[in-house]
């Protein structure tokens, strides 16, 4: 699942192609075709994420609300006929642009009202400069959930995923299993300032970096990580792979569902970590 990082960069890439324009919008698939309909030739004003949540505003008052899931992808290019029109639940194109929506989790018409209060049940984002991190401190303060399962909860850290959790964990060198509550003020605050720089970076980079220079391929003689995703990171998808700070082992388990990444010596049992 994307994490918030791309969603903003959607949301930046449909405000500089389409804001102040009326827009084409249709959905070959048949899917959204009637919200498409209501939409079409309506002027586009912007859009915005919160999370994984994205918000696409229309000088109608109405919104597209677009949540990706596991498989949902935009793809921004020329307004050219799309390939295999019968996935795409979505497009808006101007100007000769075009953004097409495959597979998203949901994509509905919704009012102001109703996305005001998807965002009111969301967590505050990193990523936004309105963002209120004594939100997220006083859920994780009271909670005896493991900080790693906290960090994954979209109504405490909105667009955290599983790649940023792993890694400010280990860059704080806190013990994943550690319940929220034990977790002090000051290393919080030193989590949360790491969250919104390294999320800003990737909102910028377009891949998640979380490794120090010292760290880095050209710096210890080894091979630039080659994934997916992109970036060097300390311990995502590294099991096995010797850390690169002490050359432990990573290891890796199931939290919640999801495979979680650390370092056994440099977060080991109980470690509250330190602020950076």
């Amino acid at each position: 699942m994307p994490e918030g990082h791309v969603i903003h960069r959607q949301a930046r890439a449909l405000t500089e192609s389409f804001a102040g324009k009326a827009v084409r919008v249709t959905s070959p698939q048949g899917r959204f075709a009637d919200a498409a309909a209501r939409l079409d030739g309506t002027v586009l004003t912007g859009a915005e994420a919160v999370g994984k949540h994205l918000f696409v505003d229309f000088a109608s008052g109405e919104v597209v609300w677009v949540h990706l899931g596991l498989i949902g992808k935009w793809r921004f290019g020329a307004d050219v006929p799309p390939p295999s029109p019968e996935t795409l639940r979505l497009r808006i194109a101007a100007d000769g642009r075009a953004a097409d929506l495959r597979g998203p989790q949901w994509c509905r018409l919704i009012t102001a009202g109703e996305r005001d209060a998807v965002v009111a049940s969301s967590g505050p984002d990193p990523i936004r400069a309105d963002a209120d991190p004594e939100r997220a401190w006083r859920a994780v303060h009271r909670s005896k959930r493991a900080i790693g399962a906290l960090l994954m909860d979209q109504k405490i850290f909105a667009g955290v995923g599983n790649i940023y959790r792993a890694e400010v964990l280990f860059r704080h060198r806190i013990d994943p299993y550690l319940p929220g509550r034990d977790l002090d003020r000051a290393t919080f605050d030193s989590v949360w300032a790491d969250l919104v720089a390294l999320m800003a970076a990737g909102v910028e980079a377009g891949r998640i970096d979380t490794v120090e220079d010292a760290y880095l391929p050209e710096a210890m003689g080894r091979a630039p990580r080659v994934d997916r995703h992109g970036g060097e990171v300390y311990v995502y998808r590294r099991f096995g792979d010797p850390c690169h700070v002490c050359g432990t082992p990573v290891a890796r388990a199931l939290l919640q569902g999801r495979n979680l990444y650390w370092c056994p010596s440099c977060q080991p049992s109980g470690a509250a970590g330190a602020p950076r």
